[in-house]
């Protein structure tokens, strides 16, 4: 079985060394690899059970990743077979006027994870690093104080019961290419498809490095990231389904103990 330690950021970890279309966490053929995806599934919804039953703690999915690299696809498979009740998303877009009015992270502490629940960031704090780094906004000096406000932000949240799991997903420019051309060629899929995409995929170089920058300064014991090679999205998939049904059976979740009043009664 494959081994999440390769992929966990640490150290002298280089997001260069990790080819996106390697497919450790990919077993068997294709029917194979979906079964795997959907059993996962079906057990991420029972271990969201056990987290709402507890309620003690909360889980929050991070994920990053270049346009394409299949932020939505993940939620809608990793999660398919999870109650709605139990799992909310988050899409951080480019700030409002009235969110840049206020700190960075004003925005992403009001849409953390409540008790029992499993949230999800499609985007997050991480872009108000990543794109203000690449576009010059801001100079090395600011992007280093804000690695450690991310880094005391997450501790805050590890620090009250939130579990915290980041994931980049790394594809290669030549996926990019192609998942960019199928959304101009197939008109239903065309609003997905936006000329800023082209615009920053001219900055490819300089976005590989700001996140090499991130990973690096934020990857910690409490928060740590997570490189999903992503060129394949069924093991985007699985790799991400994985981790995170490894990561809370280890939470050892516990639903309440019986309650004693309750010891033979009859509903009548």
């Amino acid at each position: 079985m494959a081994s999440f330690k390769k992929y966990r950021v640490g150290g002298k970890f280089k997001l260069s060394h990790v080819d996106p279309g390697d497919t450790p966490f990919c077993e068997g053929d294709e029917a194979t690899q979906h079964a795997e995806v959907d059993a996962l599934a079906v057990e991420l919804d029972e271990l969201q059970d056990l987290l709402n039953a507890e309620g003690r703690r909360k889980l929050l999915l991070v994920l990053q990743g270049m346009d394409t690299s299949g932020k939505d696809g993940t939620v809608r498979w990793v999660f398919s077979r999870t109650s709605p009740l139990g799992v909310r998303v988050t899409a951080f877009k480019a700030p409002t006027v009235d969110e840049r009015a206020r700190d960075y992270l004003w925005r992403c502490h009001a849409a953390v994870p409540r008790t029992g629940e499993i949230m999800v960031w499609n985007r997050s704090h991480y872009e108000d690093v990543l794109v203000p780094m690449v576009e010059g906004w801001i100079d090395k000096a600011e992007a280093k104080r804000r690695y450690a406000q991310i880094n005391d932000f997450e501790r805050l949240l590890t620090e009250t019961g939130t579990v915290v799991v980041k994931c980049m997903l790394h594809i290669d420019k030549d996926e990019q290419r192609e998942r960019l051309q199928a959304r101009i060629d197939t008109p239903g899929k065309q609003w997905k498809f936006s000329m800023d995409d082209l615009e920053v995929r001219t900055k490819w170089g300089a976005y590989q490095q700001a996140y090499q920058n991130a990973l690096a300064a934020t990857s910690t014991e409490h928060a740590p990231w997570y490189v999903v090679p992503a060129n394949s999205k069924r093991h985007r998939n699985v790799m991400i389904a994985q981790l995170l049904v490894k990561t809370m059976r280890q939470m050892k979740l516990k639903a309440p103990p019986p309650d004693p009043a309750l010891k033979g009664m009859i509903v009548k």
